[in-house]
């Protein structure tokens, strides 16, 4: 599963670049991606979290690698994974190589997922390949007013499916997906009840606070618990059920 957009995203895009490719490698599904900035690097890093193979293609020559601010990222994906180029050692980078890679992006998935993008943005490069290719393209909509939702919003105009949670992907994929209950026997009892709550789609902090009728401080000890068990994933101010 190849996923894909902006390097300048927003938060918003970074969330669900992550927990897509953190859903999609839980279900066996190997991600690639570019290694960029932005959605890039979220995809890689949700893949790794939840201890998926992960494959990034480079713009750029295996010796040089681009942007080295994701040395680090790239020794992690080592580890699970393959960091690949088709630019021998040495080889000058040129600024269209980093959109020709994107063929390679889209041919080695069997769909593509773009999460955020503007309308001028190198991702429909990616989409146009993946067209060619007669893949699968799957596209995040966003808020109409928002420059960098404006790509995708128009790829889901012109032909892409609409990604609103991994199901959409598995059923495309031909996989099963899987619904198992978690194992809540050694959670306290307010514990128990604010994952209830998370995964019932209750996700705010002051929402399940007032719905629960606790404290901060009670809560702020239930979710850091929650957190450290790996039940909830944190986003911003906010928690989805693992």
């Amino acid at each position: 599963m190849a996923i894909v957009g902006a390097r300048r995203c927003t938060k918003y895009g970074e969330d669900i670049a992550y927990r897509a490719a953190y859903d999609l490698a839980r279900h066996g599904c190997v991600i690639v991606s570019g290694m960029a900035y932005g959605i890039d690097a979220c995809a890689h890093r949700g893949c790794l979290d939840a201890g998926g193979t992960t494959i990034a293609v480079l713009g750029t020559a295996i010796d040089n690698l681009y942007p080295r601010s994701n040395f680090g990222l790239a020794q992690r994906i080592l580890e699970k994974g393959a960091i690949i180029s088709e630019y021998e050692p040495g080889a000058v980078t040129k600024a269209y190589n980093f959109q020709i890679r994107n063929r390679i992006v889209s041919g080695l998935a069997d769909a593509v997922l773009i999460v955020e993008a503007s309308l001028n943005s190198g991702t429909f490069g990616t989409y146009d390949f993946a067209l060619k290719q007669g893949k699968d393209i799957f596209a995040v909509p966003a808020d109409i007013t928002r420059p960098m939702s404006s790509g995708a919003n128009e790829m889901l105009r012109m032909s892409a499916h609409p990604y609103l949670d991994v199901s959409d992907i598995l059923i495309c994929l031909g996989i099963k997906e899987k619904r198992t209950e978690r194992d809540l026997s050694a959670l306290s009892d307010m514990e128990r009840d604010v994952y209830r709550l998370i995964k019932s789609g209750i996700c705010d902090a002051d929402a399940i606070v007032a719905r629960l009728d606790i404290g901060v401080m009670d809560f702020n000890c239930a979710i850091t618990a929650l957190e450290l068990g790996d039940y909830v994933l944190r986003q911003d101010n906010a928690w989805s059920a693992r």
